[in-house]
């Protein structure tokens, strides 16, 4: 781990400068309150009750900031603790902090192997760190003894197609420059990548961009000395190992066969999941959420007409009123192309959602009856949740 840490010490990743969160606030998956919601507690948890979490290798903040931030936009209590081996991506995490205002966050320097001393925790936040450990299997093992009953993990691990020439880099890089300073490294990789041929895999990978942002991007992508990819049978056999079950990916329509091609009788979910992966080949992480194995949660769904939803990535008003008028909004995810399958009949039900209404509040405001309810919104779950852009949670009731 000693020259993981030297890299992290020398460019904390990814590069970010406290300056800027005057100016934006990062949010994605996983770690989303609403996402952590709905995967993890079913779209059903008691907000009123502190959320005691764990970032685990929380680099230079994103994840941290992000749930530390929306928690106290909706006026929510929460305990995080925060543990990275890396001092130098500490500092910028905490700046980034304290430029916000941001508290109850307890900042650590230290292996996330060490979370079941940390404490017990209702959410854990592991993102981009697991792939790296020298024992994968063992560090989900000990994230899963540091989790509180009832709890989840959101989770970040590079997948392999979407990835395709970065491990042959990688592997002559580590033997080329072995030895070197992280510096004298960065300098040499640059330099052998100006002579990379247009024909190697790597040249042609549209999906990895990392390298042309920040040199703390390149080093992390082409000269990390520690990493691995998780296909998708990988990752369900390493988080069964480690005491896991998948709840659910963030982006659920990447790994749904059916919308690539018809599906045979004889596969299973998990066997639709590792062919839809490959079929795709552009998927380069996989984002998700997992919760313990022996007390599994389904994610949130909406046969609960006291759930709450919530439109993420676009208002709901403005989503409502293109499909009225006969659109049909483009998605935008790396390498993939396509359109919301959903007509002009959904255009009310989605127009009545402010993250406050419940479904049975929404049902009766359309006038709708169960049946009808039930068939309208069953299409629209389908198509919004598969695309990560409706989730269920209470949190602003």
């Amino acid at each position: 781990m000693n020259q993981v840490k030297g890299q992290y010490e020398a460019y904390p990743y990814p590069e970010r400068d406290p300056k800027d969160e005057a100016k934006r606030l990062i949010t994605g998956s996983p770690s989303h309150p609403l996402e952590i919601d709905h995967f993890v507690f079913g779209g059903q948890r008691d907000w009123s009750k502190p959320l005691r979490a764990l970032v685990a290798g929380g680099g230079t903040g994103d994840g941290l900031i992000q749930l530390a931030q929306l928690m106290a936009q909706a006026g929510k209590p929460c305990d995080i603790t925060y543990v990275d081996l890396s001092s130098a991506s500490r500092k910028v995490a905490e700046a980034r902090a304290r430029a916000r205002g941001l508290t109850g966050i307890k900042f650590i320097t230290g292996s996330l192997m060490d979370a079941p001393d940390l404490g017990s925790f209702d959410y854990i936040d592991c993102c981009g760190v697991l792939h790296h450990l020298p024992d994968p299997v063992a560090g989900f093992a000990a994230l899963r003894a540091a989790l509180a009953p009832g709890g989840g993990l959101g989770f970040m691990v590079y997948a392999p197609y979407g990835r395709s020439g970065v491990y042959p880099l990688q592997e002559a890089f580590g033997a080329l420059l072995e030895g070197q300073s992280p510096q004298q490294r960065l300098k040499a990789a640059r330099k052998i990548m100006e002579t990379l041929p247009e024909g190697h895999p790597f040249a042609g990978n549209r999906n990895v961009v990392d390298h042309k942002n920040s040199d703390a991007g390149f080093y992390d992508l082409l000269l990390h000395s520690q990493d691995r990819a998780f296909s998708v049978p990988d990752l369900l056999q390493t988080l069964e190992q480690g005491g896991w079950a998948l709840s659910g990916f963030a982006m659920p329509a990447l790994y749904q066969l059916d919308r690539l091609t018809e599906v045979p009788d004889h596969l299973d979910m998990p066997a639709q999941m590792a062919i839809a992966e490959k079929l795709r080949g552009t998927i380069k992480t996989h984002v998700g959420y997992a919760v313990a194995s022996d007390a599994p949660v389904l994610p949130a769904s909406g046969k609960n007409r006291a759930l709450v939803p919530h439109i993420r990535g676009i208002a709901a008003q403005k989503l409502a009123q293109g499909l009225a008028q006969g659109q049909r909004p483009k998605l935008a995810y790396p390498g993939t192309k396509s359109h919301l399958s959903l007509g002009r009949e959904s255009a009310p039900l989605i127009g009545a959602i402010n993250g406050r209404r419940s479904l049975a509040e929404i049902a009766a405001a359309a006038r709708l009856d169960p049946i009808g309810m039930g068939a309208q919104w069953g299409r629209i779950e389908r198509e919004l949740v598969s695309w990560g852009m409706l989730h269920y949670s209470g949190i602003l009731r």
